[in-house]
């Protein structure tokens, strides 16, 4: 699988609109200071990696950030500062923590993102559910027992870059309308990290990295995307039929998926291999169908810990197993999955997630 990894600065970011062409910020989002339109700050390449917490607090970011009814941000649990997001068609909930994607509803629609009741939201630990950021490793780190599972990005308070509108080009029924947008940057040497929500009818989530080091450098990424369903045992995902994966209950065993829709019956964590493919997870108990485009990404993560893994996790609800899964946007692994930067260059991955229907 081809990853586009590009060399300078981000000009312009590019975001997935479901077969119906792009996003284009209104104006941009300027930096702060411009008084036009969005509000921006910083320099992309920013310090080195900060304390877990920051100095800014919701006061401050709303007066340097807020857009009245659209941006606000707020203590949220735990006390850890939160973006609310509103674009008139959805809302959703960003923490700085993690720059941690917590709330995804569209209107009418009951909460997309599943997050567990035992969560803890306090600085040095990771939020369970909702959608955590994996980098710069995914899972254990490869030579060091220690470092945390999943990388240091979600553990980081994030800093503010910019907020704005985005001009949308219609929703899944072809509507025209008006979405919002958010900007967090963090530095994890030797990479400069930026992360882009875009809310409009659907989630947009874009992960763009840069080797700001000297040497050449490699890391992992996902989106570990926590989705809130009726129940395990009735749900389905189609789009991999046909894919090789990796089954990580069966010590990564490389195995190939039927042609048909992946359904459950026991405890899931399948890496599939060289797929761009788009998701569709239906869903007949809440009559829904979830839809997961992406790009910049060749593997899916699929996981369900079932009954008897979800008993060992501390921060897991004993009996909330059965209400998530996960499909992850993901670059991991050997081989095509892990990304290599040679200094200056950068690569971007996106996820976009939303409601399509009612399933039958």
């Amino acid at each position: 699988m081809d990853i586009a990894i590009r060399r300078g600065s981000y000009a312009g970011v590019a975001t997935l609109a479901a077969g119906r062409g792009g996003h284009h910020a209104r104006g941009g989002i300027n930096r702060r200071g411009a008084g036009v339109g969005g509000r921006r700050r910083g320099a992309w390449a920013g310090g080195k990696i900060g304390p877990m917490t920051t100095t800014d607090t919701p006061q401050t970011l709303n007066e340097q950030f807020g857009l009245r009814g659209r941006v606000h941000f707020e203590p949220g649990e735990g006390g850890l500062t939160r973006a609310v997001l509103a674009s008139g068609r959805a809302t959703a909930v960003v923490y700085l923590h993690g720059a941690h994607v917590a709330q995804y509803a569209p209107a009418n629609e009951r909460g997309v993102l599943f997050m567990s009741g035992q969560s803890r939201f306090e600085a040095g630990e990771p939020i369970r559910g909702g959608v955590p950021i994996c980098f710069p490793w995914f899972g254990p780190h490869s030579s060091d027992a220690a470092a945390p599972s999943h990388g240091l990005a979600r553990l980081k308070a994030w800093e503010v870059a910019g907020a704005g509108d985005v001009a949308g080009a219609g929703d899944v029924a072809g509507r025209a309308g008006q979405g919002v947008r958010l900007e967090l940057t963090t530095r994890i040497e030797p990479f400069a990290v930026r992360y882009t929500v875009e809310l409009d009818e659907a989630l947009t989530m874009r992960l763009e990295v840069r080797n700001v080091g000297a040497a050449e450098a490699s890391f992992e990424a996902a989106l570990h995307t926590y989705l809130a369903i009726s129940d395990i045992r009735e749900v389905e995902i189609r789009g991999l039929e046909g894919i090789e994966y990796l089954d990580k209950t069966q010590g990564a065993a490389r195995r190939r998926q039927p042609n048909e829709p992946l359904r459950f019956s026991g405890e899931t964590d399948r890496v599939y291999l060289e797929t761009q493919a788009t998701c569709t997870l239906h869903d007949p108990g809440w009559r829904r169908t979830i839809v997961v485009a992406k790009e910049g990404s060749p593997n899916t993560v699929v996981w369900n810990p079932w009954e008897g893994k979800a008993s060992r996790l501390p921060d897991f609800g004993d009996a909330e197993w059965p209400g998530m899964v996960c499909i992850e946007t993901a670059n991991v692994g050997t081989g095509a999955g892990a990304v290599t930067l040679g200094p200056g260059q950068e690569q971007g991955m996106t996820a976009r997630v939303a409601v399509a229907g009612h399933a039958g």
